[in-house]
């Protein structure tokens, strides 16, 4: 059974510009490549029910016969399944959905490049920081040291941020976590259980998919258009699915970088509050914005505070390793987390509350740090521009990483043989749901520039070993097999 129904307006903005004029290949083979890639790229998802052939042909202006004949196409590929009264379903052929394999920590051997991580050395600030907080501890130490709401300084702290950012905040509406991922599995239990659905924009942070499918939610995947969001196609899926709530990053998305304009924030809240649809938006990423500041808050569009719910994290504008993150959401939506919070660990580490509460005072954003990593992103694009002309990659406003699209659906072929050539790298699919996004790398700008050069180098290797071996006609996705055996 199909879990949504893509309409017409928002396969049409999928589709783009999908038809050569001047190209001698039939209509019906164009439109079944163009639909094609939608699917291995998962910017249609699976189980998703098309529009019907008619209703298609008007809104593409092309004849019945023509859909007919690529919907036909694909369905011997086993790209679509067509059932009476049920229409037709996207899917994937025998073999092709392949399980991302997690990031393994650290190096095997010495001249292994990690190039799977998106995340930066600690600030200039922090040691500082952390000097303060032990300073200032022991005006805390006659205290029991357990607040599973946070301490309110950092609490206040964190408010009098989103004010700046032109969100009136309550510290009542924050409660500190153990890291943005902690934020999320506390309303994962809450918001949802066993068998519910979520929306997700597609595709999305891994760690985030893998999260619902160990509490067995189903990830109910819409698709990012070529720019922004597909807002119809959310609202779509809202009133088709009944998700339990949408999980969207706005801010400098991971793993594209692009950032959701205020018109779409507005509209993205209209229609989750239409629907009744909790958005859970993670601002993780708020603060990497290299060629300008995001627009306020999703939350600032909902002035009851009800329907937006975000997520925020000192690890990507601090340090990792302070491990502090938080929620903002009504005080009832927070207090009920607070009591969940319970059954899980008692409350965050006082003393690295201290610091990030110091941190967040000082309010300096990336600082310098801006500076050079626009260096190395302008750097990294130039290398693959120069070395890998005929992968397609767009200079994100912000992030830390490049979406690299390959002229072909062999990300994981060419990151299985990539670790033969001293790099590892994260391949499209373990940012999607079943197997989507084969034709993407994410490759993140966060190394120094030698570091960049040497992945470039080694991935150019592993490219065109990829080619050599690669007979025509044969799955990618076999070689991929074939390499990790010789890993």
């Amino acid at each position: 059974m199909s879990t949504s129904f893509l309409r017409p307006p928002s396969l049409l903005r999928l589709l783009g510009a999908w038809r050569a004029q001047d190209s001698a290949e039939p209509a019906y083979r164009q439109l079944a490549q163009a639909l094609r890639m939608l699917v291995l790229d998962g910017r249609i998802g699976l189980n998703v029910r098309l529009p019907g052939e008619r209703e298609l042909a008007a809104a593409l202006g092309l004849s019945r016969t023509t859909i007919a004949a690529a919907f036909d196409r694909l369905r011997d590929e086993g790209y679509l399944e067509s059932r009476q009264g049920s229409g037709s379903v996207t899917r994937l052929p025998p073999g092709r959905v392949e399980t991302p394999t997690p990031d393994i920590d650290g190096v095997t051997g010495d001249n292994l490049l990690n190039w799977t991580h998106a995340a930066l050395p600690a600030a200039p600030g922090v040691g500082l920081a952390y000097a303060h907080a032990v300073e200032a501890l022991p005006a805390y130490l006659g205290d029991l040291g357990y607040d599973p709401l946070g301490l309110p300084v950092l609490r206040r702290a964190i408010a009098a941020h989103y004010e700046r950012r032109g969100c009136p905040t309550d510290p009542d509406q924050i409660m500190i976590t153990n890291g943005a991922q902690q934020g999320f599995s506390l309303l994962l239990q809450w918001l949802a259980g066993p068998g519910d659905r979520a929306v997700i924009d597609h595709p999305t942070y891994h760690n985030a998919i893998q999260a619902l499918q160990r509490a067995n939610v189903v990830p109910v995947p819409v698709g990012l258009p070529v720019h922004g969001w597909d807002i119809d196609a959310m609202d779509a899926a809202f009133r088709q699915t009944a998700p339990r709530f949408a999980y969207i990053i706005a801010d400098f998305h991971n793993p594209t970088g692009r950032s959701m304009d205020p018109a779409t924030r507005r509209a993205l809240v209209a229609v989750a509050m239409r629907t009744h649809t909790p958005l859970v938006i993670d601002e993780t990423m708020v603060a990497m914005g290299l060629d300008g500041s995001p627009p306020p808050p999703v939350a600032c569009h909902d002035p009851s505070g009800r329907h937006v719910i975000t997520l925020g994290s000192a690890s990507k504008i601090f340090w990792g390793g302070l491990r502090v993150g938080w929620i903002r959401a009504d005080p009832q939506t927070v207090a009920a987390l607070g009591r969940i919070r319970t059954t899980m660990d008692m409350a965050s580490p006082v003393v690295e509350q201290i610091a990030v509460a110091k941190l967040m005072d000082a309010d300096e954003g990336l600082g310098p740090r801006a500076a050079m990593l626009r260096d190395r992103r302008d750097h990294l694009l130039a290398q693959l521009e120069q070395h890998l002309p005929h992968w397609r990659v767009e200079s994100p406003a912000g992030g830390l990483s490049l979406w690299a699209e390959l002229p072909r659906a062999e990300a994981s072929a060419l990151a299985a043989l990539a670790g033969n050539h001293g790099v590892r790298i994260a391949a499209g699919p373990r940012f999607g749901v079943n197997g989507a996004f084969e034709r993407f790398l994410r490759l993140p700008f966060t190394l120094p520039q030698a570091q960049l050069d040497m992945g470039v180098a080694r991935l150019v290797e592993a490219d065109a070993r990829l080619h050599a071996r690669t007979p025509r006609g044969r799955d990618p996705l076999a070689l991929a097999l074939e390499a990790d055996r010789l890993i």
